[in-house]
């Protein structure tokens, strides 16, 4: 008997994921019919993006699991009605966009590309960057987009720090944690990346006093959420030269608005939020084997832990 499965994330998503999600559940094995309506209670699953009408979760009472097309479940976790499991998306496509986006930013301002494509004054300065050994990179947020990333950034010699919330470890990797791994994460870096989820214990992670941790003119990568910066507090940083520049994908209102002092700053690089993005088919597949797992009876990967908000 198929399963009916409900596309619950807007008609620019159907269009985008109607035909790949019917391929995958197909090659996953799973007879389903996907649907933009149906009776609530003949719901088995919903694939769902926040911006979805669908905010009033309690008359799926038959619902197995709400899949999320986005890796950030921050504007879904907190919904009362929501209590079937959750699953966030986790994209082998968007891992790879994302340590593409970190290493080539890495990689540029670690080269100083900058002062060649910008050099009005035609100056001659055949000074050498030192080798990516000699370059600290700080990854806040070793999950597994952050682990993808240091890993890459393994590969180029870059000597490279994690650190989380709660203690981790990974192969080959020093991992810091809590308050004071904070500290010493950033004392040592040159480069500051950050994918951490948003959570009240994340937002505003780099504010005026852990800039002053920050070894001067250490460059930030923000790839990860625009509330980990207290915006402020980061232009007064660059201002001083305790930051030396910001790349930034994320920001706490998008798009970003016309007249945000990020546009015009030159220590700032915007870019629009195109460091990882999910793709059809390969969020396909991970939405199919989701839903024959959850008929086989086996575990959900990607499942959110409610209390820890990711």
């Amino acid at each position: 008997m198929a399963v009916t499965v409900l596309m619950a994330a807007g008609p620019g998503n159907w269009e985008r994921y109607g035909a790949p999600l019917r391929t995958a559940l197909a090659r996953a094995g799973v007879a389903a019919d996907l649907v933009q309506d149906a009776p609530a209670g003949m719901v088995d699953y919903i694939v769902y993006a926040p911006s979805s009408p669908l905010q009033d979760f309690t008359p799926y009472t038959r619902c197995k699991a709400v899949l999320s097309l986005w890796a950030g479940v921050e504007r879904i976790v907190g919904n009362a009605t929501l209590t079937q499991p959750l699953c966030r998306m986790v994209d082998p496509a968007l891992t790879e966009g994302m340590v593409e986006w970190v290493t080539g930013h890495a990689l540029r301002h670690h080269l100083g590309l900058d002062r060649y494509s910008q050099n009005p004054g035609h100056v001659w300065d055949p000074t050498c960057p030192p080798l990516a050994r000699d370059r600290k990179v700080a990854m806040l947020g070793i999950g597994a987009l952050g682990e993808a990333c240091a890993r890459m950034l393994q590969t180029l010699r870059f000597t490279v720090a994690g650190w989380s919330r709660s203690p981790k470890s990974l192969p080959g990797i020093p991992c810091h944690h809590g308050p004071e791994g904070l500290r010493a994460a950033l004392a040592d870096a040159d480069i500051v990346v950050t994918l951490l989820p948003r959570t009240p214990e994340t937002e505003n992670i780099l504010n005026a006093e852990t800039f002053g941790w920050m070894k001067p003119g250490a460059v930030i990568l923000n790839p990860g959420r625009g509330a980990l910066i207290d915006d402020e507090a980061l232009l007064q940083a660059l201002r001083t030269g305790q930051v030396g520049h910001a790349t930034l994908d994320v920001f706490r209102v998008e798009p970003l608005p016309a007249g945000h002092p990020f546009w015009d700053h030159p220590q700032v690089t915007v870019t629009p939020h195109i460091a990882a993005d999910t793709r059809p088919d390969t969020s396909s597949e991970v939405i199919a084997e989701n839903i024959r797992r959850g008929e086989a009876g086996e575990p959900f990967i990607n499942q959110v832990d409610r209390t820890r908000g990711y």
